[in-house]
């Protein structure tokens, strides 16, 4: 029990950089007494002792601003950081190294008692502060969501997700798409320097309705060479051809986000 705290205590002062000394993680940090407390709610609710669980959990509660039903099962070296407002529900799992931050949501939907409700976290995951995560899904090793991101589906190892709903910017060459870069070191908040999906697939539709825009003026540009030498123009160039771009591509881009 001593090793595990030791390691509590250790994973916190790795991850906040705003944490000095280990007698201020175990008088200051919420988070780690959330964690404590509910090793205890979790040790009552699996040996029968429900309403004992339930009450160490509301007492927690109370105390950190955290709330993890006490059927929840959370892993080893897990960070609640800031964490006021956290909701984790009774199905949820929480694997070895997760970091959650304030405001997030491992909630259910689904009223059926006895079926799997709530999310499955693999190891190394961030969940951002806001995020909602949302079914009886999982979250793969490493996979970061974003702030106030809504996911509803399962997220693949590695991968980021992002926006409401989730969009998945997977993971590349088996390295995670957040800003870790090659070092593999703790990431917070799931930035990424990839955009958005939806914003990415804008911006291919701006690009490729500009250079199609570029290829119809050439081509009425080459039909007017051509018809200069004939006497019927008016036949081969209507008046109302578009021989010069106008399409706002650089307005509608920055509109979308770069």
């Amino acid at each position: 029990m001593l090793s595990r705290l030791r390691s509590d205590i250790q994973c916190i002062l790795d991850r906040d950089p705003a944490a000095r000394t280990r007698w201020e993680v175990i008088t200051l940090y919420p988070g780690f007494h959330a964690v404590v407390l509910h090793r205890a709610a979790h040790w009552c609710w699996t040996h029968g002792l429900k309403w004992v669980g339930r009450f160490v959990s509301q007492f927690s509660r109370w105390v950190t601003g955290i709330e993890i039903h006490p059927g929840a099962r959370v892993g080893e070296r897990v960070v609640f950081d800031h964490a006021m407002g956290v909701v984790v529900g009774e199905t949820a799992e929480i694997g070895d190294g997760c970091t959650i931050y304030q405001g997030v949501t491992l909630g259910g939907t689904s009223l059926y008692k006895g079926t799997k409700r709530h999310p499955t976290l693999g190891r190394d995951v961030v969940v951002s502060a806001g995020a909602k995560v949302l079914g009886g899904f999982v979250v793969g090793d490493g996979a970061k969501i974003g702030s106030n991101a809504v996911v509803i589906k399962p997220v693949p190892a590695g991968a980021t997700a992002v926006g409401i709903p989730a969009r998945i910017i997977p993971s590349k060459t088996g390295a995670s798409a957040d800003v870790t870069g090659t070092e593999r070191k703790f990431s917070a908040y799931g930035i990424t320097l990839d955009d958005d999906p939806l914003s990415q697939a804008m911006r291919g539709l701006i690009d490729s309705a500009k250079g199609q825009e570029h290829q119809i003026a050439l081509i009425w540009e080459a039909i007017e060479k051509l018809s200069s030498s004939t006497a019927d123009r008016g036949d081969c160039m209507p008046c109302d051809a578009a021989r010069e771009e106008c399409f706002e591509a650089e307005k509608l881009t920055q509109l979308v986000g770069k």
